[in-house]
């Protein structure tokens, strides 16, 4: 069997100029970054169009560690509705490299379901991720500086300052750190630490802005700490969001690849879900809804994470209404949430699948809650068996919701026509529009628990005294209109990741809740997340390598 990268090595790429026409897109608007990338201007973005095209949105189950193939999914359900004459372009998340290097590979997708050229977007890609860690700190470096000062000092208090460093990598050593040591001559001794920049508030701006105004608002709005005598200080205070932006200049714009059918494919931005919210760009999502008919879009990990957060903070901010949902299940990821180990999916355990059918039906049900149609997407492996699968299927079908086996894997946009058809034939016959979970206007209490309660399925929620702290600033910085972007763990429902399937009668603990002012949501932080993950004891990277002729090897 060919591994990913063998597959798309197979595939004669198309000039992006090819991939460009189909979306009526002229030559001279294209910013080439090579024969099959570029970048695309923002004034392709058209409100009028917008109002027509559809929105597909792809999400899943909780996944089991190596995930559950939504982006694979997505370009195969891209590929498999075009091929019924359906316009699509599928929107997608650029990969980071911690990920890439560490335990799950990279977010290109697999086998025929790819988008192209898988090495130059699962590495450094046109720079966009470079360009947002340089922006991010940038604003460090100016804070730091900033306290040194004897002449243009704010008067910063270092023990309040919240914002940290990032870099692209999984680092689990530069996660709390010290700096400012060696002397007078080299800052205030204090401490601080590391994210990873998927993690970064400049991610989630990125994301979430609507153009390069907005951008440059957002950026000055970022809560930095609190001077000596008790005043917030912002990003425009330190007159940093002038150059932070002009970092940004071209990293605001969607960048344009194909998939390995050919299909235009728009990728751009890189939050993780857990983390933080999870999709790609409004920039991205609008481009894409501007210039063909339909756009199929993902959001990170299981629909407790992403989903909600694409609904409840992106399409709400953005002023968008996806038409279906496609919930991604795998039999594997059922075994695993009724109680099979990791080690024994690839074996045959009707028991287990069925034990497992509780999580796929708190999703399903999570969806219905904001009033959307789903679609079961049941991404086919080679071990699965017919028995099993016709499990999943007899249960979706006993709930009201079509279920569509598909094989995006093997047999690419072929073996997602029906998946294609039963999505198309709820999209076009939808009159719904999706509601949230809870209105923005409620307090950040009545926020966290109508999520935890209504999505996770939580019996109550407790703060610890760091957490009410926390509440009592945001009230006293006026900030308690924003929406909330929960920090969870994506291993389960709940806020352990132990709880596996459909965990009842738990309590969610949010531990402490971040700031950011400039993205315009709160980050509550439940369980033992944290922003800068780690490397696995194999990891990923130790598989990558390169020979004389420049040829990679090793990526997924």
């Amino acid at each position: 069997m060919k591994s990913d990268i063998e597959i798309a090595r197979t595939i004669k790429l198309k000039p992006i100029q090819q991939i460009s026409k189909k979306l009526n897109i002229k030559d001279s608007d294209l910013e080439l970054y090579g024969k099959y990338k570029a970048k695309l201007p923002l004034s392709l973005i058209k409100k009028a169009n917008i109002k027509k095209s559809k929105l597909i949105l792809v999400t899943a189950i909780s996944p089991t560690p190596a995930g559950e193939g939504k982006t694979t999914m997505s370009i195969g359900l891209t590929q498999g509705l075009n091929k019924i004459g359906k316009k699509t372009t599928v929107v997608l998340r650029e990969p980071s490299l911690g990920p890439v290097f560490g335990i799950k590979g990279g977010a290109t997708g697999g086998g025929w379901s790819q988008v192209l050229p898988m090495e130059d977007i699962n590495l450094h890609f046109t720079g966009d991720f470079s360009a947002v860690e340089k922006a991010h700190n940038l604003l460090a470096a100016l804070i730091d500086n900033n306290i040194q000062s004897k002449t243009k000092s704010l008067n910063i208090d270092p023990r309040t300052v919240l914002w940290k460093r990032v870099m692209d990598m999984n680092d689990r050593a530069l996660r709390d750190i010290v700096i400012g040591l060696g002397g007078t001559g080299s800052g205030i001794p204090r401490e601080t630490g590391f994210d990873i920049t998927a993690a970064s508030e400049i991610m989630a701006i990125l994301c979430l802005s609507n153009d390069l105004v907005d951008l440059k608002t957002r950026l000055g709005n970022i809560f930095v700490g609190f001077t000596m005598d008790r005043k917030p200080i912002y990003a425009r205070d330190l007159k940093a969001h002038g150059a932070m932006t002009a970092l940004l200049k071209d990293a605001i714009k969607p960048n344009l690849v194909q998939t390995i059918e050919g299909n235009p494919a728009i990728i751009h931005g890189g939050p993780f879900a857990n983390i933080a919210q999870g999709t790609n760009t409004v920039i991205a999502t609008r481009m894409g809804m501007s210039l063909s008919d339909y756009v199929v879009t993902e959001a990170g990990f299981g629909c407790d994470l992403g989903a909600e957060k694409f609904l409840d903070i992106k399409c709400v901010s953005a002023g968008l209404s996806p038409k279906a949902i496609v919930l991604v299940a795998t039999i594997r990821a059922l075994k695993y949430h009724g109680g099979a180990d990791l080690k024994t999916l690839s074996r045959s355990n009707q028991k287990a699948v069925k034990g497992g059918l509780e999580n796929l039906e708190k999703h399903i049900e999570n969806v219905l809650q904001f009033g959307i149609q789903p679609v079961v997407a049941i991404n086919r492996f080679l071990t699965d068996t017919d028995a099993e699968i016709q499990i999943v299927i007899d249960k979706c079908e006993s709930l009201g919701v079509k279920a569509v086996l598909c094989n995006v894997w093997g047999e690419g946009g072929k073996g997602a026509v029906n998946l294609a058809k039963a999505v198309a034939e709820v999209v076009d016959n939808t009159t719904k529009k999706f509601k949230p979970i809870y209105d923005w206007n409620w307090s950040v209490e009545e926020k966290i628990e109508a999520v935890a309660k209504k999505i996770y399925g939580a019996k109550s929620v407790e703060y610890t005294s760091k957490a009410k702290v926390d509440l009592r600033r945001i009230k006293r910085l006026g900030l308690e209109k924003l929406p909330v972007c929960i920090a969870k763990t994506q291993k389960s429902l709940s806020d352990d990741p132990k709880l596996l399937g459909r965990p009842r009668d738990f309590v969610v603990t949010v531990r402490e809740i971040e700031i950011a002012a400039g993205a315009n949501f709160l980050v509550p932080i439940t369980g033992n997340m944290m922003r800068m993950p780690g490397l696995p004891g194999t990891p990923s990277a130790e598989f990558i390598d390169i020979d004389k002729n420049g040829n990679i090897t090793g990526l997924f």
